[in-house]
């Protein structure tokens, strides 16, 4: 079913029930998570390789405050609302959920995906949720990066281009 921007934007306990729902249907529950401060190719690529381990794709999204404590104070560059809005408008997103915290440890205890996807950086080892992962029955897959495609490199380029007038 096709959904608008704002029907995927749900309350945590109406994405919870709708989740449970889905799992009723015999769906899976695929979960990535990010800040996703300016969105491009790379995202796209990992949000669409995410849909290959589910029916559904939630996207766990940092809120501004967790973005800042991550990234730096001069971050996000998009506030939490555009960024929300610009991954739920898109096709293979089924539903976007903020989070406060700087992992999304808590959010996954409560939504309980089937799997969890991270771009390359992350091994299984590494990856800060593996736990919550495990003792919640959540499979963890990790997915290559698409080569040059990162918010750092984009933003990198941006101020080279800057620097030269």
């Amino acid at each position: 079913m096709k959904r608008t921007t704002l029907e995927k934007r749900l309350a945590l306990a109406d994405l919870i029930a709708l989740l449970e729902l889905e799992r009723n249907a015999g769906g899976t529950v695929a979960f990535t998570n990010g800040c996703y401060d300016i969105l491009h190719a790379g995202h796209l690529d990992l949000l669409e390789r995410t849909a290959e381990f589910g029916d559904v794709v939630v996207v766990g999204l940092n809120s501004d405050g967790s973005v800042r404590r991550l990234k730096g104070e001069s971050r996000p560059w998009v506030d939490f609302d555009d960024r929300a809005d610009l991954l739920a408008g898109l096709e293979v997103v089924d539903f976007v959920i903020g989070f406060e915290e700087d992992t999304p440890e808590r959010l996954m205890e409560l939504i309980r995906p089937d799997v969890m996807v991270k771009g390359g950086d992350y091994t299984p080892d590494t990856l800060p949720e593996r736990d919550t992962a495990d003792r919640i029955g959540c499979r963890i897959k990790i997915v290559p990066f698409r080569e040059g495609r990162s918010t750092t490199g984009l933003v990198d380029r941006i101020a080279r281009a800057g620097s030269d007038r």
